[in-house]
């Protein structure tokens, strides 16, 4: 989206056509309303840029079907031009004439036909540049199907136009709508325009439509409806003055028969702009972030580098992006419907006078007639960035343009550094609403996704701190690594031939996050519908589950990238092999169960006062946690909520998801002790609200006690080719898998789920006991400076065999010392001084596993934290050479 510069910021409303409360589509669904139709085929206009365009920025749906549009807007349009006084010469018009066709055909290769054309539409920026407004209105309204007024301007409609006469689905006269205009209808428009410019008045305005639409048929026996036209205005001795190449012009935008006029397309290479059109060079959309070219190609430096360096107090707030611009006059206050009534453009009325009509036994009618409110004001308001401007009236211009390498801090130097420095300790939904704080952070994101995939490190690191709402999509696709010309593989998969999926998918698509405007829009439905085709059919090992989680994990990649199918379906296929590697497998149970019996450790783990409850009652993860996990929690929370847990879940490897989950039944924690199995079943059905900040805190914690190979998993995904994330290392908890991880005689090794569902307690591999423990090859321990998690080693060999070689500063718990032959408990082990260890991670290290995960579930079921096993037992460590023996005593 290109820059704001000297345009404004405008917003006009309307209305949509209301449809009837008690009428259900063919599907047995209430019928989507028609502001929700719009506001789904709006999103596409919002990519449309050309120089000749006016930005489309934002839709708002209001009360009572009422829409609010925001656009780039310009003061100055064509009237200006359309007085005797102001009339242009014959180089200006065709100037305004080669601009508005170059504008109408950008328009026409993306599929759009303006049909509101008109001189308060043409709008003129202050270098005198034409920038066409209003050219998605006929798109958006489907071609005018959903709302109850015209569209367009009868003075400016094309013959053809007037002749269909007006329509509406509800009329039941009309059995069949009329055909949409094509493109040459805005050329007829044009050459009304192009005519009052040259006779310096008016057309048209003063006659009804009847007698318009007789005029203009009557139009269609001339043979020089120029002419007529001049004659008809009295303006005919200042057309013939007007030089040939206009008046053929002129000739050639108002044939009466639309198949002998021209497209703007053909109209754009007619000799009559042969003078002009070497003046223009052609628009060249800009690359996107992930394709396969030079997206630098079109950076030149000045002649004269010192220019970048001069101060010549630029308002650096215009240099930003419309989007942008308008993003922060909402975070600074500003109100769409408060700056509408402020023009009284909306205005209220009392209830009496919104009664519907009544009509009595005689068949009086009495009550209000139509209310013209509810047609189209053509009024576009502009929205006063004063506010906005003195809110960031002391960010330093350094703000602007920050230093990507710089070591000290992210947040420039100004007048508020300490308030801002200040805003990285708050609370995320107050950072994200502090319109300081979200201009530094977007201008830093936009210049690091610039930089992508170069500067992939610094994305990461930023995203710790957090991810600006307005940049999201693109910060997850940096996130996920996507790279590559994603468009053409997406544009490469049959997303039309039917499979048998088909059916599956459309029963889901209207089940999924149809709370949200966006996705429960026709347009929603159709880009799901695509979007997770495409997955099925790259995909054919896998299947499309039967709990609707890939229509729930796709929406907030679509959300995001709405008018970005491509990098959806990128996102979704990056981001299921890392967190969902083969849980979409036809036969998948034994992915599933080995997940649930790590979460279940998990929960043992971190809270075994909980674990043990929630095994008693009999209420275990495959109650409630199957839907949890299949779709990383997007089918529990709402989209907003799943954003922000999400920023976090990117960065973490495919282990965190549990720590998420434990986070949540900590929430519940007092709830779920307190009640049996059928309380928790009914508290799981309907889920309590869950503070996602507070998840996210103490997910993160958890995460760092929780021992890298604590949470390894057969079925996770292969370790990636050596470099591939290398990037995600630098960070405390935010590192790679375990799996990732090269595999030595120290590593764990794998375990039939079987035996994993028998053991309460997680196994840790030797290489994360001598990590956590700070031991070095050679024996020596170092000082623990890393602030890693406190830890204790509990040996439960015989006292004999602990003294032949053990863990330094390891404790001795023998086995036989507390269970009896028969496995029976004789002492307890806090009994043995573990007790003041309560709190760390204890690691049990036996010779023999089953006696060590016999001693950890006593652990757990005395409620002590975070107990683990050694994997192997002491025969890993014994080659290592880190065993110790105690001195002899003197």
């Amino acid at each position: 989206m290109r820059s704001l510069k000297d345009a404004q910021l405008g917003a006009f409303t309307f209305f949509a056509s209301a449809l009837p409360h008690d009428v259900c589509g063919s599907n047995g669904l209430p019928l989507t309303p028609n502001s929700i139709k719009i506001l789904g085929r709006f999103q596409i206009l919002k990519t449309i840029t050309h120089p000749r365009l006016c930005q489309y920025v934002d839709i708002s749906r209001g009360k009572h079907e009422r829409l609010i549009v925001v656009a780039e807007h310009y003061e100055n349009c064509l009237s200006i031009f359309q007085k005797p006084e102001n009339a242009p010469s014959a180089e200006k018009v065709l100037q305004i004439a080669y601009e508005v066709l170059e504008g109408l055909e950008f328009m026409n290769k993306n599929g759009l036909v303006h049909r509101a054309l008109g001189p308060n539409n043409v709008l003129m920026d202050c270098k005198g540049n034409v920038k066409l407004a209003k050219f998605g209105l006929y798109h958006m309204t489907d071609h005018g199907a959903d709302v109850d007024f015209p569209i367009g301007y009868p003075s400016y409609l094309a013959p053809e136009v007037i002749a269909q006469g007006s329509f509406h689905p509800s009329d039941p006269s009309r059995d069949e709508a009329p055909l949409p205009s094509g493109p040459k209808s805005d050329v007829w428009s044009l050459g009304i325009l192009l005519f009052e410019l040259c006779a310096g008045r008016r057309l048209l305005q003063n006659i009804d439509i009847s007698e318009r639409l007789k005029f203009i048929l009557t139009l269609g026996c001339m043979d020089d409806i120029v002419t007529v036209l001049a004659e008809e205005h009295g303006c005919l001795d200042t057309i013939k003055e007007l030089p040939d190449s206009v008046l053929e012009l002129l000739r050639k935008c108002l044939t009466f028969l639309p198949s002998k006029r021209p497209t703007p397309a053909e109209l754009l290479q007619d000799p009559v702009f042969n003078s002009i059109s070497c003046h223009y060079t052609p628009f060249q959309k800009p690359v996107s972030l992930f394709s396969s070219s030079l997206r630098c190609a079109h950076l030149v430096l000045p002649d004269d580098i010192s220019d970048l360096c001069k101060d010549n107090d630029e308002d650096y707030l215009s240099e930003r992006a419309i989007d942008e611009v308008y993003h922060l006059w909402c975070l600074a206050g500003g109100d769409l419907e408060k700056e509408l009534t402020n023009q009284e453009i909306i205005q209220s009325k009392p209830p009496i006078s919104t009664l519907p009509n009544f009509v009595l036994e005689d068949g009086e009618t009495f009550g209000q007639g139509r209310d013209r409110s509810f047609l189209l004001d053509d009024t576009t308001v502009t929205l006063s960035l004063c506010q906005l401007r003195n809110r960031l009236k002391d960010v330093a211009r350094e703000a602007y343009y920050p230093l990507l390498e710089d070591e000290q801090s992210s947040l420039p130097q100004s007048n508020s550094s300490n308030e801002l420095s200040a805003a990285v300790t708050l609370p995320l939904i107050i950072r994200e609403r502090d319109t300081e704080y979200q201009l530094i952070r977007i201008i830093l994101f936009d210049r690091l996704l610039k930089a992508y995939p170069y500067k992939k490190t610094l994305v990461w690191k930023e995203a710790r701190v957090d991810i600006p709402p307005l940049v999201r999509g693109l910060a997850w696709a940096g996130l996920l690594g996507i790279e590559g010309d994603i468009q053409a593989k997406y544009e490469g998969i049959d997303k039309d031939t039917p499979i048998p999926t088909d059916r599956q998918i459309e029963v889901d698509i209207p089940r999924c996050h149809q709370y949200d405007e966006l996705l429960s829009s026709p347009q929603g439905h159709i880009k799901f519908r695509r979007v997770l085709k495409a997955w099925v059919v790259s995909h054919p090992d896998l299947v499309y589950w039967w709990w609707s989680c890939l229509d729930s994990l796709c929406a907030p990649f679509l959300y995001l990238n709405f008018n970005n199918e491509a990098l959806a379906y990128a996102c979704m296929s990056a981001f299921i092999p890392k967190y969902l590697y083969n849980f979409f497998l036809k036969d998948n149970s034994h992915v599933i169960q080995e997940y649930l019996t790590v979460f279940s450790q998990m929960i043992a783990f971190h809270d075994p006062e909980l674990s043990n409850h929630l095994n008693e009652i009999g209420f275990i993860p495959d109650l409630y946690a199957i839907p949890w996990f299949l779709t990383m929690f997007t089918h529990v929370f709402p989209l907003h909520k799943i954003f922000h847990l999400w920023d976090t879940l990117l960065l973490g490897n495919s282990s965190f998801p549990f720590c998420i989950g434990v986070a949540i039944l900590q929430q519940l924690r007092d709830r779920l002790l307190a009640n049996g199995f059928n309380e928790c079943i009914l508290l799981f059905s309907d889920l309590p609200e869950i503070d996602i900040e507070r998840c996210v805190r103490e997910s993160i914690s958890l995460f760092c006690w929780t021992p890298k190979s604590a949470t390894y998993r057969q079925h996770a995904q292969p370790p990636k080719v050596a470099g591939d994330n290398g990037f995600a290392k630098t960070s405390t908890y935010y590192s790679s898998d375990y799996q990732d991880m090269p595999k030595t005689d120290l590593s764990r090794e794998p375990l039939s789920l079987v035996d994993l569902k028998a053991e309460v307690s997680p196994r840790i591999s030797a290489e994360d006991l001598i990590d956590l423990c700070e031991l070095s090859l050679s024996g020596s321990s170092k000082r623990n400076k890393t602030g890693k998690p406190k830890i204790v080693a509990v040996d439960i060999r015989t006292a004999e065999d602990f003294n032949r070689g053990h863990i330094s500063g390891s404790i001795n718990i023998p086995f036989n010392t507390t269970f009896g032959p028969e496995n029976e408990v004789v002492q307890c082990p806090a009994a043995g001084g573990l007790q003041s260890y309560r709190g760390r991670v204890i690691v049990v290290i036996s010779h023999n596993m089953k006696s060590a995960a016999m001693f950890a579930a006593h652990l757990v079921k005395m409620s002590f934290p975070r107990v683990c096993n050694l994997d192997g037992g002491i025969n890993k460590l014994k080659p290592t050479g880190l065993l110790t023996v105690p001195s002899p005593q003197i």
